[in-house]
């Protein structure tokens, strides 16, 4: 090709000299996003033969005459035309296009496009990502994808957010989605001493996510699927060198804290309030002014440092390297997440690209320091008017409650002793990765073999060493454990590709085998010295799958999708063992047809709709079909003449359980306008959930335990989303796009065995109070209450209540349902704008019609409560609008539903890149930015963002606090 080029231009030296003089042109091709040159762009003089490419570091060199026009073409980027104008150096900066990149998208054992696919099927790629102070992969979506909702886990720090894909499926199972790590499933079950099942992933090494939220698009995953899928690929090598250089600082400070009362205040207090007639013991009082929230919170200090090495090993081997070390301080004094990352991948591909191998390795070393979030509570209660140290030698100086003797009261502790003197660790290991072999067949070439084996294991050790106040002055506990989780996995699937005419169709069948196991030991409580040792090994789960697709399509236009896989689980008896999930799928692409294709305005237009079947087997009991004899606690033995016996006592025993199985129905448009600079979706879906995987109650006598896991009902959830993607300004100098999305759920409980009531949603305050119902007609987790009366003066009475059944006595037949937890909306709105060298963006993140019960004033904001035991407690300063004395007659009050509807800036970052700095120092990026940067709602409490998750959704018992955080950071590129 070079030879021939040469030999152009000695053609055109000699040529007459009535022709055009040419120009010596040289010139970098960047990607205008970055600065990074860009290898193999074409270059082109157009409506002739000449051009070229540019070299390893993005340059290039061309002959050009005045007037020519150069086109500038890379895979993925904008096409750019340039008229020449007698220049000696032509720079271009390509702009990436959106609708290329996100053109494939990676879906079960296979890929789709954004124009082919059938299902419900959303991609995210790394340009895409949410920015800011992203710790856990889960975080770079948040906000960012109709129908997904990511709720962290308060402040603590490098814990794993909950995931929740159309509300989940289930109510008392699992309503966690499927994660596919390269296609690696991964197990929602974590070891311990881990913040989460992605705490040990470093985002920096993701490339993109590929949401599938319908049954078309995830029932090729069968018994796993019914909450959707969540596939991760991480980022791979290439064949051009080049090197990143990612750190950021946070700074977080807490901004908001439940009001109670000052020491001043308290004083006050204490000395005007008698309790039920009987004045407090004002000796007891302190002459300080301790805010105890302020002792146990801190502003923290982090950091996330990332090394990524792209590059060719022996010039034949693309490989990927990266190291990242992050250090997050947790809004608690003593809380910490450390991790180091190391990552490598190989691609090689062979056999003139027949044969292409992806190894992904990759090893996380994880060091948490655990600080108990109920020392939040007791902040909370203790008396402000004692001081934080004291010299006391008993307890390392610091104050705590003493009588006479020196012994310690009965009552709430010195909540900063019991962090400081609490040393509860964490040590995790984890080693996870995949080898996938994907072989195109030399003599057929429309089929393909791919193999993928898959392996994560996880270790633990975790250790607490403990010093408390009790009565007895000062108490110790001391144990540790160790624990190893493995996943190891085989696919292997055929996939046979054929165009016929205007009829192509693409057939996938594989066998899918996976296997989970779970062991080990537990040592030394001192506060239960019979248990000095104990070791396990769960029997281990082993899925087994066999899984097929066809894709059908006539004219390019007309587009039908057919899925089955038959799944089978160790956890169910050989009766149940196994399951058949399936999905149909169509597809309309009406923008083709002859009255649309010519369109200026309308550029894609598709209809879809799909209806299937996939399942849930996630229950935690590992082989509850089995008769099988636990060892009874240690001090239970019977005398066997002189030797003890020790007992074995029957587990509890369900054969009967099977599937949960979710049906899908969805309605769908998929649209583009003014060629695809706006774009989105519009969909509608029924899912119903039957046979539902619930731990409920059982008969006595009739098992060997009071609650056990069963199949008793059926749960409906309607939906609708909606997004919009708006490419709003695109030109040399500014690039803004906007995103929108919303998602519209109303789930409700549609049966339940024989009709019956099952109460959940254990709160604080008293004892075996709970405060949720599920109930048919009702959605899961429905706060069950009595209903407040209140004064002329709209003022509560307390203890006084609705008689909503007329009977003249209030009990719990007059509870009612009022409210639940979840949103029935959800709104996304993220903003990039880039001008010039400026990026600046944001994400905005909105919660409607979803409620809190909250207990921190339920349970506490009582004036009974100003005497703790034997000492004095501090109280919420709500108490004086309800003035209230007992806990017990107000705890069940609907005065405590609160709607938790909020709008929240999640972050707001602004960058500046300097451009071509050196030959080695391509560009370099500065940014600033804030997380969390304002909330508006009218809750109450410290934030309306609590957990819907575990057995208590919605109930605010002092969550560990979000705080604010500044952000600096710097980007090298080389």
């Amino acid at each position: 090709m070079k030879t021939f080029f040469n030999a152009l231009l000695i053609c055109c030296l000699l040529a007459p000299a009535t022709m055009f003089a040419q120009t010596t042109v040289s010139g970098t091709v960047t990607d205008k996003a970055n600065a990074m040159p860009l290898p193999g762009v074409n270059v082109i003089v157009k409506g002739t033969s000449r051009g070229t490419s540019t070299d390893f570091d993005g340059n290039y060199t061309l002959e050009l005459s005045d007037g020519e026009t150069v086109v500038v073409s890379y895979l993925g980027y904008t096409t750019q035309e340039i008229i020449y104008s007698g220049q000696s150096r032509l720079d271009v900066a390509l702009v990436e296009d959106a609708a290329q990149l996100d053109e494939v998208i990676l879906i079960g054992y296979g890929t789709t496009t954004v124009k082919d696919a059938t299902g419900s099927v959303e991609s995210v790629t790394a340009k895409d990502f949410t920015r800011g102070n992203i710790v856990t992969p889960e975080n770079l979506l948040a906000g960012r994808v109709a129908g997904v909702n990511i709720t962290s886990d308060g402040g603590r720090p490098g814990a794993s957010g909950t995931i929740r894909i159309r509300g989940g499926s289930s109510i008392n199972a699992s309503n966690d989605p499927l994660i596919v790590i390269d296609g690696l499933p991964i197990s929602n079950d974590n070891v311990n001493g881990s913040r989460g099942i992605l705490s040990t992933i470093n985002p920096n090494d993701i490339e993109s996510f590929s949401i599938l939220k319908d049954a078309s698009a995830t029932a090729i995953y069968g018994s796993r699927a019914a909450n959707g899928v969540i596939i991760i690929v991480t980022k791979k090598g290439r064949d051009s060198f080049s090197a990143d250089i990612d750190t950021q600082f946070s700074f977080g400070e807490n901004f908001n804290e439940i009001d109670v009362f000052s020491g001043d205040e308290f004083r006050d207090l204490v000395n005007s309030q008698p309790i039920n007639g009987t004045t407090l013991d004002t000796s007891l009082l302190g002459t300080e002014n301790t805010d105890w929230q302020d002792e146990i919170f801190r502003n923290t200090v982090s950091a996330i440092h990332n090394i990524t090495l792209r590059g060719s090993l022996f010039n034949a081997l693309p490989t990927r390297f990266s190291f990242g070390t992050t250090r997050q301080e947790g809004a608690l004094i003593t809380s910490l997440n450390e991790r180091r990352n190391l990552s490598l991948s190989l691609n090689p591909s062979l056999f003139d690209d027949h044969l292409k191998i992806n190894v992904n390795a990759n090893m996380a070393f994880e060091d948490n320091r655990f600080a108990n979030a109920g020392e939040i509570g007791a902040a909370l209660r203790y008396d402000p008017t004692q001081p934080v140290m004291d010299g006391n030698p008993d307890f390392g100086g610091f104050y705590q409650h003493v009588d006479a003797n020196g012994l310690v009261q009965n009552g709430t502790t010195n909540p900063v002793y019991n962090l400081v003197f609490r040393d509860d660790l964490g040590d995790v290991n984890r080693v996870f990765g995949n080898i996938n072999l994907d072989y195109n067949f030399h003599f057929l070439p429309e089929l393909r073999a791919v193999l993928n084996l898959g392996y994560d294991r996880s270790e633990s050790r975790t250790s607490i060493e403990a010093r408390f106040a009790t009565q007895d002055n000062v108490s110790r506990e001391s144990s540790s454990a160790f624990q190893e989780r493995t996943n190891e996995s085989l696919d292997g699937f055929l996939t046979y590709t054929r165009d016929l005419g205007d009829f192509g169709f693409d057939v996938t069948g594989g066998y899918s085998y996976q296997r989970f196991a779970n062991s080990g030991s537990f040592t030394g409580n001192i506060l239960d010295p019979q248990a000095v040792g104990d070791n396990f090994a769960d029997p281990d789960v082993v899925l087994i799958g066999f899984f097929g697709r066809a894709n059908l399509s006539l004219y390019d236009k007309y587009r039908l999708t057919l899925n089955y896989r038959r799944d089978g689980t160790s956890r169910f008896s050989e009766e149940n063992q196994w399951g058949d999930f399936w999905s149909v799928a169509g597809a309309w692409q009406i923008s083709d047809e002859d009255f649309l294709k010519d369109s200026n305005t309308i550029s894609n237009l598709k209809l879809r709709a799909s209806y299937g079947l996939t399942g849930q087997q996630d229950i935690g009991a590992r082989d509850i079909f089995l008769r099988r004899l636990r060892r009874g606690r240690p001090d239970s033995v019977f005398q066997f003449g002189n030797v003890p016996i020790q007992t074995l006592l029957p587990s509890a025993l369900n054969p009967d359980l099977k599937w949960e199985e979710t049906s899908t129905l969805e309605f769908g448009i998929d649209y583009g306008l003014f060629n695809n600079r706006i774009s989105g979706t519009l969909g509608v879906f029924l899912r119903t959930t039957d046979d539902l995987l619930f731990d409920a109650p059982v008969a006595d006598g009739s098992n060997f335990t009071n609650n056990i896991v069963q199949n008793i009902g059926s749960l409906e959830t309607r939906g609708l989303e909606f997004s919009i993607d708006a490419s709003v300004v695109n030109n040399d100098n500014v690039n803004w796009n906007l995103n929108f999305n919303a998602t519209f759920l109303d789930r409700e409980i549609t049966q339940l065995a024989f009709g019956q009531d099952v109460t959940t949603g254990g709160i604080g305050g008293g004892t075996g109070n709970f405060i949720q119902i599920q109930r048919e007609g009702e959605a899961p987790n429905s706060f069950y209450v009595f209903k407040q009366l209140y004064d002329a003066n709209g003022s509560p009475i307390e203890g006084a209540y609705a008689d909503l059944n007329g009977d003249n006595i209030i009990n719990d037949e007059d509870r009612y349902v009022k409210e639940n937890p979840y949103p029935n909306t959800t709104l996304g709105f993220q903003s990039n704008l880039n001008y010039k060298n400026f990026d600046f963006s944001f994400n905005l993140r909105a919660s409607l019609g979803g409620y809190i019960y909250n207990n921190v004033n339920s349970s506490r904001a009582q004036y009974e409560l100003l005497q703790d035991n034997a000492v004095l407690g501090n109280i919420p300063t709500s108490v004086l609008q309800t003035n209230f004395q007992r806990t017990s007659d107000v705890i069940i009050s609907d005065l405590y539903i609160e709607n938790a509807s909020f709008l929240r800036m999640d972050n707001i970052t602004l960058g500046y890149t300097f451009k071509d700095i050196s030959s080695v120092l391509k560009s370099l990026r500065i940014w600033a930015g804030v997380q969390n940067a304002f909330i508006i709602t009218d809750y109450s409490g410290l934030d309306p963002e609590v957990s819907l998750s575990g057995g208590s959704p919605g109930v605010d018992n002092t969550i560990f606090p979000r705080q604010r955080n500044f952000l600096v950071g710097a980007n090298f590129k080389f």
